[in-house]
């Protein structure tokens, strides 16, 4: 999503780009300050940082029938979740509101993402909630899958699950704004044209992933709803967020805005 920007493909006389790696709870807490201009968050986050903040129509992480995954060392039903010890990545992912939409009764056990398989095979978790590459190797690192959100959240409301977003500055300069959604998007179209190449360069930050693996990670989550959200994901987020307040686990409730 970011290559064309790091490797300075797309360029602005305007606008300069200085990458912060960081994973996204990290940025969710830091959008919370402002401190970013331009910064990576959870849908979830964005009642929190709407004061600041607008989101970019272009840039969205966006899983559409499939998600993040709740996982076990053994079989286990749906009814058997309630009253578990469940490693989280973050209060503030949007995997997080939509396992507690699904499931109010858990204990939550904040854990860095990439510990959570780790937490589960110990046995100090009863299951873990898992939001990167580990939805596509729990299988062979000896896991079960007890659910998919991204399916139940399309069974239950026909809808995709927006799950992360790009978010921009409100009080950045209208035109600085729109310089900025040009160039994401721009990036966001170089590297679907130009694939393999964004694709080696995104593998220097693959944890223990292979390259086909990666391929496939990446065209789950940087699809046509990631150029340009349209309207189904604004729809989709507004009910997210909506459910959130509804259910108490979202303080005030907030209309999606999208910067282009």
């Amino acid at each position: 999503m970011f290559y064309a920007l790091a490797t300075r493909k797309i360029r602005s006389p305007r606008v300069n780009f200085r990458h912060v790696l960081a994973d996204i709870e990290t940025l969710n807490r830091k959008a919370q300050e402002g401190v970013y201009e331009l910064t990576a968050i959870s849908y979830h986050a964005y009642p929190y940082v709407s004061d600041k903040y607008v989101l970019m129509a272009s840039g969205s992480s966006v899983g559409d029938g499939y998600g993040p995954l709740l996982i076990a060392t053994r079989p286990m039903g749906l009814e058997q979740i309630k009253g578990k010890r469940i490693a989280v990545p973050g209060r503030m992912t949007t995997a997080f509101l939509v396992l507690k939409l699904l499931e109010p009764d858990f204990e939550a056990v904040v854990t860095p993402f990439d510990q959570i398989p780790d937490a589960v095979r110990d046995h100090s978790v009863d299951l873990g909630l898992v939001i990167h590459e580990a939805q596509l190797t729990y299988e062979g690192s000896g896991f079960h899958n007890v659910l998919d959100l991204g399916r139940w959240w399309k069974q239950t409301h026909g809808l995709p699950l927006p799950l992360g977003a790009n978010a921009l500055l409100r009080s950045l300069d209208q035109d600085v704004r729109q310089e900025c959604c040009r160039m994401m998007r721009g990036s966001i179209e170089y590297s679907m044209e130009h694939r393999e190449e964004a694709l080696n360069y995104a593998m220097q930050f693959a944890r223990n992933m292979d390259t086909p693996m990666a391929e496939k990670f990446v065209g789950m989550y940087v699809n046509h709803f990631t150029l340009d959200c349209g309207d189904q994901i604004p729809r989709a987020a507004q009910k997210l967020l909506d459910l959130g307040f509804e259910a108490g686990l979202i303080p005030r409730r907030v209309t999606v805005e999208f910067a282009r």
